[in-house]
C-alpha cells in the first residue's frame, strides 16, 4: 500500500508558478512510476505529466508541455510538478498517482492516488 499527499497548491495570477508537492509512505518508493493528473469542473480527469521509477523518462501532456516540470528525489519520498507560466485554463483540482505497473498518461495504469490540492489561476 502506498500513501501520497499533495501539497502546494493554491490561487495564482496567469503567468505565476506553483509547485505542488507529493510525499509518499508506505513500500519503497522507488518501486513506482509516478504521474500528475488534474480534474477541472464538468470535466473528467486529464493526464498532466508523468514520471519512470528513476526518474529518466518523462511524458507530458501536450497543454502543458515547455510550462510544467515533473521530477522526483527517491531519498524524500516525493515528486514534483514545477508548473510556470499558468493559465486560467490549469484551474482544476491536481492529483498525484503512483504505478506500479510503469508510467502512462492513462489513468487505469495507476493503482494509488492522492486526495488532490486545489491550483486556481486568475487571469
Amino acid at each position: 500500500q502506498v500513501q501520497l499527499v499533495e501539497s502546494g497548491g493554491g490561487l495564482v495570477q496567469a503567468g505565476g508558478s506553483l509547485r505542488l508537492s507529493c510525499a509518499a509512505s508506505g513500500r519503497t518508493f522507488g518501486n513506482y512510476a509516478m504521474g500528475w493528473f488534474r480534474q477541472a469542473p464538468g470535466k473528467e480527469r486529464e493526464f498532466v505529466a508523468a514520471l519512470s521509477r528513476r526518474g529518466g523518462s518523462t511524458d507530458y501532456a501536450d497543454s502543458v508541455k515547455g510550462r510544467f516540470t515533473i521530477s522526483r528525489v527517491n531519498a524524500k519520498n516525493t515528486v514534483y510538478l514545477q508548473m510556470n507560466s499558468l493559465k486560467p485554463e490549469d484551474t482544476a483540482v491536481y492529483y498525484c498517482a503512483a504505478s506500479s505497473f510503469g508510467s502512462g498518461s492513462s489513468s487505469t495504469v495507476y493503482n494509488y492516488w492522492g486526495q488532490g490540492t486545489q491550483v486556481t489561476v486568475s487571469s
